[in-house]
């Protein structure tokens, strides 16, 4: 073994073995600036494979550490700037470290020296079998001209042998590299047979194949020459069936619609089934139903994505305020396509109260990336088949809803809205959330099978969005597939602007009302925002809007008014008398009575609790239509309140003969949830000790026995809730604090937050002591 240093190329896709004279086109800069050093000095040059034919510039983890050491036989400058170079192999070498990597790659490298082999009674024995097998390989493999046989059978040396005859087979870049690293000529001759070995049989095998396709072409020539024959005597005779026209018009579509393989056989079949059943067969009309789906249906019909990121935000923020969190996720999304065009769709969840935007935000997408828009509402939606379709075997079988949205699509990446996935059931004929978790798996959902069509349809190009008021009626499984994006209430300022930005505009459009005709003032919109509607989103604002728009049409064609003007002082003019007051939560300090702030599918709330001591034998009454979880928070804060009875200064045995009673009102409203504790022991604590409670303060958070105060979800809704209902000091479980970054910066200057860990906190903060 020797050290030298040599230049080296990595070689894509090839691989030189000592004895074999071969020429290959050099590209790389480094590749040719080697060549240029080899031909300066001794014309030697060590070649190597790479690992990975894609790296374009290889490092030296990136080949493989067993070349060729070579000698350059020729050298031929081609056109472009590329060189096709003649070597011969010398000697096989392992490449120690890169000594240089630029202008050209140099390594150091130990030559193996061919050595002169003493071929005994099994070295002979492997040498026949192996000569024998290339024979057998020769034979199978037409390539190959028949006198290389001569010149292998010509060859004692065991080495040279080996590769010699590894030069002419056609194998894995793998094994090739296995056998150039094979060192011992023994070691070399047996993978070699082993290798011969499995590749005859792979060419026996190819040769079998071969000759069944061939026969089944023959088959098929025949077949096709007795249908032109069966065609030009139908056409003699009439075509009585009428038949034969509608094969060929359907054969059409079947190739127009360029379906996957499987498809596109599946629908062949039934075509050929139809032709030999004729136009008499009941069994025709079913047959031309399944095949009118599968050559409708959007196979590789693709709408092309808007490429400017800056333009779909602009449609975004036009059609749509708020609501920046999917904003950005489209977004995101649009960004990652274009730079990984294989990009699965994502499975987007929308949750948050009525009229916050959820549905309507999503044909905004459709529009902003210039996709088609299909909406399915799954609200009452209980049998499986409204998703996956009947099987063929019913009668009047259709496909489900999935395939029937992507056939009114007519493309395969459309914005496909599910409305309403919380609001699904099921009954004996299946549950349609199970079908659904297919669907919005984009692990799976490339190969959806619908049972009608019972072909794989691809539907992982599709951008899924789903919306839902509250995400507890969601089964684990379906929720755990889908992205969940929480939109919150909004809050009076950006319904300020929604109503005038949006609302406004469009109901004076909806009821004729011009331009400039109607005008309604900001200190109005507010009023209708605070004094008539309460809600989170805006639904029964634009509904509030509407009626304005039409008490002013039959105005304008009454009195015939050219202008109408609405302000606050006629506004009840044209909505009548208001259904809330302004700060109607700030009465009077009370005892006993504490506003607890709740969460709901339809927003945040307030939750007044109220406690009344009576004489009695120490029971605890709960009414209000309350859950399971409310009613152990109650009887929590009752035992933490009577271990703490002598601290807030209530009679020890006030549970010997004393009873509570725990009110929450609005008792035909279920109420449950872990967010009540605070709210629960602070009543009790002021009915008890007679201290009256702060009545601008709100609170939420759930308790331990030991007093410690949990922390809860819903913050921003709740706050919103707090805000509308007039209360200005808030407080929240000290683990909340962080979640404060999502309410808008004018609530957070008008309300103040208390942070609280301890329920003796919550006290000293809400009791007038």
């Amino acid at each position: 073994m020797t050290e030298v240093k040599l230049p080296l190329i990595p070689l894509r896709g090839l691989t030189i073995f000592p004895h074999m004279v071969l020429h290959f086109d050099v590209g790389r800069q480094k590749s040719i600036a080697a060549l240029e050093e080899a031909m300066v000095n001794d014309q030697t040059i060590l070649l190597v494979t790479q690992k990975d034919l894609k790296v374009e510039d290889p490092t030296f983890d990136d080949i493989y550490k067993i070349g060729t050491v070579s000698k350059i036989k020729q050298i031929l400058k081609l056109p472009g700037d590329s060189i096709r170079v003649l070597v011969e192999g010398l000697n096989r070498a392992e490449v120690l470290e890169f000594t240089k990597t630029e202008p050209y790659f140099e390594a150091k490298a130990l030559v193996f020296e061919e050595k002169k082999v003493n071929v005994n009674v099994e070295i002979e024995a492997i040498m026949r079998q192996v000569i024998d097998e290339f024979e057998e390989y020769i034979s199978l493999n037409p390539t190959i001209p028949e006198d290389v046989l001569a010149t292998v059978i010509d060859i004692d040396d065991p080495s040279k042998l080996s590769d010699v005859i590894t030069s002419y087979l056609i194998i894995k870049q793998e094994n090739r590299q296995e056998l150039l690293e094979a060192i011992e000529p023994k070691e070399r001759l047996t993978k070699l047979l082993e290798i011969l070995a499995r590749e005859i049989e792979i060419l026996k095998i190819e040769r079998k194949i071969s000759a069944k396709v061939k026969k089944k072409i023959d088959r098929m020539q025949k077949e096709y020459y007795l249908r032109e024959q069966l065609k030009v005597i139908q056409e003699e005779l009439g075509d009585r069936d009428g038949i034969q026209a509608e094969i060929e018009e359907y054969k059409k579509k079947i190739e127009k619609a360029k379906m996957p393989k499987e498809a596109k056989e599946k629908a062949l079949y039934e075509l050929s089934r139809m032709e030999r059943l004729g136009a008499q067969s009941p069994e025709t009309g079913v047959i031309r139903t399944y095949l009118d789906w599968v050559v409708n249906l959007p196979w590789s019909k693709e709408t092309k994505d808007e490429d400017d990121i800056k333009k779909v935000r602009e449609v975004l923020e036009k059609e749509h305020f708020g609501l920046e969190d999917v904003k950005e996720r489209i977004l995101e999304y649009l960004a990652v396509t274009k730079l990984n065009k294989s990009m699965k769709g994502p499975i987007l969840c929308l949750v948050g109260p009525p009229g916050v935007g959820k549905t309507s935000i999503a044909k905004s997408i459709a529009n902003s990336l210039g996709r088609k828009f299909v909406r399915m509402s799954l609200g009452g939606v209980r049998d499986e088949a409204e998703i996956r379709g009947h099987r063929r075997t019913y009668i009047g079988a259709m496909p489900g809803r999935i395939i029937n949205g992507m056939k009114q699509a007519g493309s395969k990446n459309p914005v496909f809205l599910l409305d309403e996935i919380d609001k699904m059931s099921s009954d004996f004929k299946g549950d349609p959330a199970d079908a659904l978790l297919e669907v919005l798996d984009a692990e799976q959902n490339h190969s959806f099978r619908d049972h009608y069509l019972e072909l794989p349809f691809d539907l992982s190009k599709v951008l899924f969005i789903t919306t839902a008021n509250t995400l507890d009626t969601i089964p684990r499984p379906l929720l755990d597939r889908m992205e969940v994006i929480e939109l919150s209430g909004y809050t009076d300022e950006e319904k300020l602007h929604i109503c005038k930005d949006y609302l406004i505009p469009r109901q004076m459009k909806e009821n004729g009302i011009k331009e400039g005709i109607l005008s309604i003032s900001d200190k109005a919109i507010k009023d209708v925002i605070n004094l008539y509607t309460r809600e989170s989103g805006v639904r029964n604002l634009e509904r509030k809007i509407g009626t304005i728009c039409r008490k002013a049409a039959i105005e304008l064609l009454e009195k015939g008014d050219k202008r109408i003007k609405i302000t606050q002082q006629n506004l009840s003019k044209y909505l009548g008398i208001p259904r809330y007051k302004y700060e109607e939560m700030n009465k009077k300090d009370q005892i006993g009575v504490v506003m607890g702030l709740a969460w709901t599918a339809y927003g945040g709330d307030t939750l007044p609790v109220e406690v009344i001591p009576m004489a009695g034998s120490g029971k605890l009454e709960l009414t209000g239509k309350l859950g399971d979880v409310m009613k152990e928070s109650a009887r929590a804060g009752y035992s933490f309140v009577r271990a703490h009875a002598k601290e807030f200064n209530i009679d020890e045995e006030f549970y010997k003969n004393t009873d509570i009673h725990i009110h929450v009102p609005e008792g035909a409203v279920p109420k449950d949830g872990p967010s009540a504790g605070v709210t629960m022991i602070t009543a009790m604590v002021s009915a008890l000790s007679k201290i009256p409670v702060r009545s601008d303060v709100a609170m939420t958070g759930e308790i331990t026995l030991t007093g410690r105060v949990l922390p809860i979800g819903g913050v921003k809704e709740k706050t919103l809730a707090a805000y509308r209902a007039g209360i200005r000091t808030v407080i929240l479980p000290m683990d909340n604090k962080k979640d404060i970054e999502k309410i808008p910066e004018n609530i957070k200057r008008k309300i103040e937050f208390k942070f609280v860990e301890r329920v003796e906190e919550v006290l000293d903060i809400a009791l007038r002591r």
